[in-house]
């Protein structure tokens, strides 16, 4: 009785400093949504305030709307995203899996060798990296930035899901087995089913930094046509001069993929986040 409590308690106490810590981290999209509906002079007189009947204006997003191609750097941001995020997890899983599951010599080396993309940033790479998309001539492609951000995102993927894949119980994997269920369809049926907690946390972790990036997609894809939606908002600030009503519109319209997922896997996020603090 008294380990139960104790577990329930430590899950309270984990689901509350998740809560506090979620409250923090959106205060400052709450004030930039809000200054995004004001008058210019209002943003710097009063940029606590929610728009009134004096100070709401929508000539940010009229701006954001017209000024520059922003549908189109929403829909490179969208394509980019998902399909780097669909990689990610599934080579990622698959990787975490043959990681866990088989015994091999140099199975810990490998797994070390996976992991170091998580202490080692890809930024450092991008003289070499931008050299080998000239000669495969995928620079101003979005393929060149969904390769960067898989590669970017698969080490830290493979080294969460290979954890929880190893509390995963032999008992029914060699069941399987016995059933005549072929490696794939234990993986496939058997072991994602149980990780979706973990996988909903790698995807969130993971669509943040590619959503949010403007430093692959400004050296590696700054064509008109290819821009994302953090690269195409830079159009509103300028040398001399900044249209910030533009510029928090644009973020507050890139804010909301983001805010969906995170309502989407909400659950499986916390039951991610805090497996570890309950067992």
């Amino acid at each position: 009785m008294s380990t139960a409590r104790h577990s329930a308690g430590r899950s309270i106490a984990a689901h509350a400093i998740l809560i506090t810590y979620t409250v923090i981290a959106l205060f400052p999209v709450f004030v930039i949504v809000i200054n995004s509906f004001k008058a210019r002079k209002a943003i710097f007189r009063s940029p606590l305030e929610l728009p009134n009947s004096e100070t709401f204006s929508l000539v940010g997003y009229e701006t954001a709307l017209k000024q520059g191609d922003f549908l189109l750097y929403f829909q490179n941001s969208l394509i980019v995203t998902v399909v780097s995020l669909t990689l990610v997890l599934l080579f990622g899983a698959m990787a975490a899996f043959a990681l866990s599951e088989y015994r091999f010599r140099g199975n810990s080396l490998m797994g070390l060798y996976l992991a170091l993309g998580i202490m080692i940033p890809i930024r450092l790479g991008t003289v070499a990296i931008l050299q080998l998309m000239v000669a495969t001539g995928l620079v101003n492609t979005l393929t060149a930035l969904i390769l960067v951000y898989t590669a970017q995102g698969l080490p830290l993927a493979i080294f969460i899901l290979s954890e929880f894949m190893r509390n995963i119980s032999d008992d029914l994997k060699n069941a399987g087995r016995i059933d005549g269920l072929s490696e794939y369809r234990i993986f496939a049926r058997l072991v994602l089913p149980l990780v979706r907690p973990a996988m909903a946390t790698v995807a969130v972790f993971t669509m943040i930094p590619i959503w949010n990036d403007l430093w692959f997609p400004l050296i590696l894809a700054p064509a008109e046509q290819t821009k994302t939606i953090t690269l195409g908002s830079q159009v509103f600030i300028g040398q001399f001069v900044t249209n910030w009503n533009a510029v928090l519109a644009a973020l507050s319209l890139a804010i909301l993929p983001v805010l969906v997922l995170y309502l989407i896997f909400s659950r499986q996020l916390i039951r991610g986040i805090t497996a570890g603090a309950v067992k």
